[in-house]
């Protein structure tokens, strides 16, 4: 079912919107107003995140998007060009983390291939395929959701807790989102669609296999703190000429 927009309404599309940090996104943008489009693989949790959103008094509709799945991005693009015709921001969310620390000697290049399908060309083809949409909706905004274990930075910097850190597929799937990151923001620096990269931080879902039930550890943030960047920068007036960027709730990261 078509659910039409209030007209000038900005228009959010969330991939990975069904759970975590992703669904704490669209609650607190649709409570702010914005037209919320939950991207999600799963029919069934995306359909559920809507109803769940509705009741939170936000405006959304599921759109089935599996970000390795040309076909459904394809789809998923006409169908919001059908129903609404533009997009205002699109925030790349979805991702995921197989490598379990396993050091770099020893890794599997199975599951890098997964992480980069899903976190890195993914990423790409979705805001390939969305920016003609973007591009009716402007001023617009991409955001992409990155890591700062993505930092090469802070994974050189001895000082850095990440300096031992060993999760070189993911880490590296991170750190290629920011190199987009980068390149598309110049690329579309006068074309007035901004892009920039948000460190969520190590945050409390299931992400990464860690059971949503289990004991938070010390050091992990809930979701709501998880979200607050990505929520700020989307929250920002469309014309907000920010671009270029990696941050976090703290301020902004070494690439």
């Amino acid at each position: 079912m078509t659910i039409l927009a209030e007209s000038k309404q900005v228009m959010t599309l969330i991939t990975g919107a069904d759970k975590g940090i992703g669904y704490a996104t669209a609650e607190a943008l649709g409570k702010k107003g914005q037209f919320i489009l939950v991207g999600a693989r799963d029919q069934e949790r995306g359909q559920k995140a809507v109803q769940k959103l509705a009741k939170a008094g936000a405006q959304a509709v599921f759109v089935q998007l599996d970000v390795t799945n040309k076909d459904q991005i394809k789809a998923a693009a006409d169908r919001i060009k059908a129903d609404y015709g533009y997009l205002n921001i699109l925030i790349n969310n979805a991702g995921i983390a197989l490598g379990n620390h396993a050091p770099a000697s020893k890794a599997s290049t199975d599951s890098m291939r997964q992480e980069f399908d899903v976190n890195f060309f993914g990423l790409i083809d979705v805001t390939q395929a969305m920016l003609p949409l973007l591009e009716k909706g402007k001023p617009a905004k991409i955001i992409n959701v990155s890591s700062n274990m993505g930092s090469l930075g802070l994974a050189t910097d001895p000082s850095s807790r990440f300096y031992k850190v060993n999760s070189v597929g993911y880490q590296a799937s991170k750190a290629s989102v920011n190199f987009f990151t980068i390149t598309l923001s110049k690329e579309l620096t006068d074309e007035g669609i901004t892009v920039n990269s948000v460190n969520p931080g190590w945050t409390a879902t299931s992400f990464g296999g860690r059971p949503a039930s289990a004991p938070k550890p010390a050091g992990m943030q809930d979701v709501a703190t998880g979200a607050a960047q990505i929520i700020k920068l989307a929250s920002a007036p469309l014309d907000d000429l920010q671009t270029g960027t990696f941050t976090e709730n703290a301020g902004r990261l070494p690439w």
